[in-house]
Formats: structure tokens, C-alpha cells, sequence
């Protein structure tokens, strides 16, 4: 019994004097794997257009059914993405979503990230169906639209 007991104490005391691997959590974040599927976001075009087509094919790849995709006609005068339609609604709910990353292989115009973000807490149900105003990107990406694709958008600033 006193042997078992000063195992036990010597393994206590051999990693009681370790040096800790303590990091400040709030403003230095342990790094991810590059691989890491975090957050969903709506990638935009360098002149500010969105990239998302409409095509829904996010949708129907999603196995949890956590994202809802309603298209809609674009407006020629004033388009909101290259092509004839764009996604009026885009949602994603985050409760259902196992960030398994097949929305993301399936979009055709990459537009569907799924990023580094990974505090999604949250204290309401609601407040975790991301709509268009959460998962549109902060700002422009260095993706400009393809010319042979779309041929009509060359050269047009977006009227934001």
C-alpha cells in the first residue's frame, strides 16, 4: 500500500514542477490546423459584387440540412452578382451544421468559406441562424469576375 502511495506522489511531483503551457486566451488564440472549418462566409468580388449565384447547390450537398438558399432574378440595371440570379436569402443554421466542409467543395464559384472563427457561442437559438448581414464578408476579396463567364459584367464598377 505505501508503494502504490509513493508511485502515485512521485508521478504527482514529477509534473507539479513542469514549466506550465499556460497562453492568455482572450488575446493570443492557439493556432489551427489549416485544414480547420470554422464560421461560413459569403465571399465578395474585388468590386464589391457578391459572389453567390443562387445555384443552391450548397444546399442540396448540406447532409444536416442547415442551409437555406432562396434565389431570386437579378436586376440588369443594378445587379447584385454576376449572372441571372443571386441569392436573395442565404441562411445557415449553425445548431445543425456539422462543419463537415461538402458546402464548400460543392459551390462553383467559391464563394462558400468556411474560415478560422471558431466562438460561436451564443445565448438564444435565433441568434444562431446566420443570415446574409453575418455571413457576407467584411470586405472585398482579391477574386475579380471571370471575363469568359460572364462577358457583361467587364469592366463595371458595383453601385453600392
Amino acid at each position: 500500500m505505501i508503494r502504490e502511495l509513493a508511485k502515485g506522489l512521485g508521478a504527482t511531483f514529477k509534473v507539479l514542477f513542469r514549466k506550465r503551457e499556460t497562453i492568455s486566451y482572450p488575446e493570443h488564440k492557439k493556432p489551427r490546423s489549416a485544414r480547420f472549418r470554422g464560421r461560413h462566409e459569403l465571399r465578395l468580388y474585388s468590386d464589391g459584387t457578391e459572389m453567390c449565384i443562387g445555384c443552391e447547390l450548397c444546399q442540396v450537398a448540406c447532409p444536416a440540412n442547415a442551409i437555406t438558399v432562396y434565389p431570386a432574378e437579378n436586376d440588369p440595371k443594378n445587379p447584385h452578382s454576376p449572372g441571372e440570379r443571386y441569392a436573395y436569402r442565404y441562411e445557415v443554421n449553425m445548431l445543425r451544421c456539422i462543419f463537415c466542409g461538402l458546402c464548400e467543395e460543392a459551390c462553383p464559384t467559391d464563394c462558400l468559406h468556411l474560415t478560422q472563427e471558431f466562438e460561436l457561442a451564443n445565448f438564444s437559438r435565433d441568434s444562431l441562424i446566420y443570415g446574409k448581414d453575418r455571413l457576407l464578408a467584411k470586405g472585398p476579396s482579391e477574386f475579380t469576375i471571370p471575363k469568359n463567364v460572364y462577358p457583361e459584367f467587364e469592366g463595371r464598377k458595383a453601385e453600392k
